[in-house]
């Protein structure tokens, strides 16, 4: 069975959380964030606003914007490294809200490349010809594990949430994936409530974000550039013929690395985290909606997704964007 994506929706909290925020509770400035991550703003929920909230926003969003009925929808999959709860799953809890008694229903834990890892899994179920529309959802409220002690990691994130349809279709419009992980790295980005080892190294499990940020930095450069040439190559293509490249949005300094390294234009590379911060698993369908509505993404243009974080973890698709303005 052949695939196709051809609406997205997305959200973001009316809560606007410019630089000069972090200056009021950190020694920090505007000057110092946005040299370093070139991140300006980011946008926090509300402290009775969860991942689900956000989540069933950026479907309502789909749907008005590209009439979509999802009541026969097969599969929820929701991208999330911050669930309402562990048990039960926010993709269960956006079934009940949605009334869809027939789908499927599971959260994936894959941090900042989970949106693609639904995607990929989504045309996986499809693939079987017993699913034929699978909702993909990536959404954090990350605002809510910061911790606001540690200058290095809590100015980058922000909360967001962004859903896709993937459908059946006669033509095969996602393409061959690619994934990787190197557990050896777990320890150096985790979200932990237990104080299980991870990668065989105690850790602080204090609920909040932690993050080696040269070690992450380095990983992500390289990993992203090598998985990026193999993504292509996989899929007998060129960066010259791939129209856009969206990458999940981590942290600026690490995409123009990646754009110098592969000798790719940074204008041809699509990010949200300027406008957004880092959004995790949202930060993929942020930027993919931000180039469709700036005209800049057209009917039939190629793309390459590419999401990379905890884990450390890598997962990237290519595919042919049928997703047109409204």
């Amino acid at each position: 069975m052949n695939a196709k994506i051809d609406s997205i929706g997305v959200y973001v909290p009316e809560n606007k959380i410019d630089n000069t925020y972090f200056e009021k509770i950190l020694d920090t400035s505007h000057e110092w964030i946005s040299s370093r991550t070139g991140i300006n703003t980011r946008y926090f929920a509300n402290e009775n606003e969860y991942t689900s909230d956000l989540s069933m926003k950026a479907i309502e969003n789909l749907v008005e914007n590209y009439d979509k009925d999802l009541s026969d929808v097969d599969f929820i999959i929701v991208a999330t490294s911050t669930p309402d709860q562990v048990m039960p799953s926010t993709a269960s809890q956006i079934q009940y809200r949605l009334g869809i008694k027939n789908a499927g229903c599971l959260d994936l834990s894959a941090a900042c490349a989970g949106f693609t890892y639904g995607v990929i899994l989504a045309k996986g179920l499809i693939a079987t010809s017993a699913y034929k529309k699978v909702l993909v959802i990536g959404a954090e409220t990350l605002s809510k594990v910061c911790d606001y002690t540690d200058r290095a990691t809590c100015i980058l994130f922000g909360d967001g949430a962004g859903a896709v349809l993937v459908e059946a279709s006669e033509s095969n419009h996602l393409y061959k994936p690619l994934t990787a992980t190197d557990g050896a790295h777990g320890k150096d980005l985790y979200l932990s409530q237990q104080p299980a080892p991870v990668s065989g190294e105690v850790i602080d499990s204090n609920g909040k974000v932690h993050q080696t940020g040269r070690v992450v930095f380095k990983w992500a450069v390289g990993t992203l550039t090598q998985k990026l040439e193999e993504l292509a190559t996989l899929n007998n293509t060129t960066f010259e013929a791939i129209d856009w490249l969206i990458p999940h949005s981590a942290n600026i300094r690490i995409l123009e690395a990646v754009c110098s390294n592969l000798d790719i234009p940074t204008d041809k590379c699509l990010e949200s985290v300027r406008n957004f911060g880092n959004t995790s698993a949202a930060s993929i369908p942020l930027a993919w909606h931000s180039g469709i509505e700036s005209g800049k993404i057209k009917l039939n243009d190629e793309l390459l997704l590419a999401g990379f974080g905890g884990g450390l973890t890598f997962s990237g698709i290519c595919l042919n964007n049928q997703i047109e303005k409204k």
